[in-house]
């Protein structure tokens, strides 16, 4: 196969460009003016060298190939002219076998090690991430740039279906890795309305994962997304195990799913050593996603009280926007009223809260919280007040 690239020439064999049902890498190639498009330093030029690359035998030279990618094409989540020809190649080479090769990222702060095609796989979940959320790109654009800008997202939008269609297969991946990955990419293309009729099958797929007895935290991603499309996961509230469980009470609103997650928040040190990387549809540290879903499904703080007061040894100032500030909220609906007698239950928080040290110092993000359920920002005043009331 001869493959011409921005006027060059490469002689290609017949395996080196593999082709899937609905997306042909080979025709991407050759369809694409390359130097008449851009990314995030200019004319793309050399995209589809760095494209080639990923195809190479020395997974060195994939690695950096799929880098200079991320930085150009994809420039910290920003979509450009090049992107979206280049997700389609990126999706039509998922089966080529040199898509295996392990390695670890070209960047020095990740230590990964995995197959190239999982590294994919998340580059693409990342494309459909930005697609999704670049609406204000479309917003009545007015100069050459914001017209560009809204042309890219566009574009990006279009190929969606075609790249649903590529990942889709590697649900059923044999590697963990790819299977998480794939999974992940999926959630984020399935959150745009021309998909929704992907959906269902792919939810029934995600079903029999976690109704079967596959590794834990395959099947929790697969209940936090089927959640996340709105299927119903109480099925799974009585599992063995506790960590399906508790994925199981966030996705469902059945009156047990609050005493699932207090339980779990009975000993928030262990929620946090479930995963040892963020699942799909979770960020930061497991006992945020988990105590988000309590507050969403709790009657009233005095249900709360148990699981605020072990999460307090694990809070601080930098936290606040994730824990013990919508504790705050929880506990405090209206804001307090000076003078007024705390309950038992905001007595008890803000006790225990005045002498965790570390969720006291010079950011600023607390006093928001305290100001909003009418408190003291200062620490020996709402020491006093919890002292004083809630007798």
């Amino acid at each position: 196969m001869t493959v011409e690239v921005g006027g060059r020439i490469r002689i290609m064999s017949s395996h080196e460009i593999s082709v899937t049902a609905s997306l042909d890498p080979a025709a991407v190639l050759r369809s694409t003016d390359w130097p008449a498009l851009a990314h995030a330093y200019g004319p793309a030029e050399t995209t589809a060298d760095d494209l080639l690359g990923l195809l190479e035998e020395n997974p060195e030279v994939q690695a950096a190939s799929l880098g200079r990618l991320e930085m150009s094409v994809l420039h910290q989540g920003s979509l450009y002219s090049a992107t979206a020809p280049a997700a389609l190649f990126i999706a039509g080479i998922l089966p080529h076998p040199r898509t295996l090769a392990v390695h670890e990222s070209f960047f020095p702060w990740d230590d990964r090690r995995r197959p190239l095609r999982a590294a994919l796989l998340e580059w693409l979940g990342q494309f459909a991430e930005s697609a999704a959320w670049d609406d204000e790109a479309l917003a009545d654009p007015q100069d050459a740039e914001e017209i560009e800008a809204a042309e890219a997202v566009r574009a990006s939008r279009a190929v969606r279906p075609r790249i649903f269609d590529a990942i889709a297969p590697f649900l059923d991946d044999p590697d963990d890795t790819v299977r998480e990955t794939a999974l992940g990419a999926v959630t984020h293309l399935l959150a745009a309305d021309d998909l929704a009729d992907r959906i269902p099958a792919a939810a029934d797929r995600l079903e029999r994962i976690v109704r079967g007895r596959g590794e834990r935290r395959e099947r929790a991603g697969a209940l936090l997304t089927l959640a996340h499309w709105g299927r119903d996961t109480a099925m799974l509230l009585t599992d063995e195990d506790p960590v399906v469980r508790t994925c199981a009470a966030l996705g469902t609103t059945d009156p047990s799913a609050a005493g699932v997650l207090l339980t779990a928040l009975a000993d928030p040190v262990a929620v946090d050593s479930w995963f040892d990387e963020p699942l799909p549809q979770t960020d930061g540290r497991f006992r945020f996603t988990v105590l988000h879903g309590l507050l969403e499904r709790a009657e009233g703080f005095e249900q709360v009280l148990p699981a605020a007061l072990a999460l307090i040894p694990l809070c601080s100032q930098y936290t606040v926007d994730r824990d013990w500030g919508p504790l705050l909220a929880c506990a405090f609906p209206e804001p307090y009223a000076a003078g007024a007698a705390l309950t038992r239950e905001q007595s008890a928080f803000l006790a225990a809260l005045v002498e965790q040290k570390s969720c006291w110092g010079s950011i600023a993000n607390r006093d928001v919280w305290l100001r909003e359920a009418g408190l003291p920002t200062e620490r020996g005043q709402l020491r006093a007040l919890a002292q004083t009331t809630g007798e």
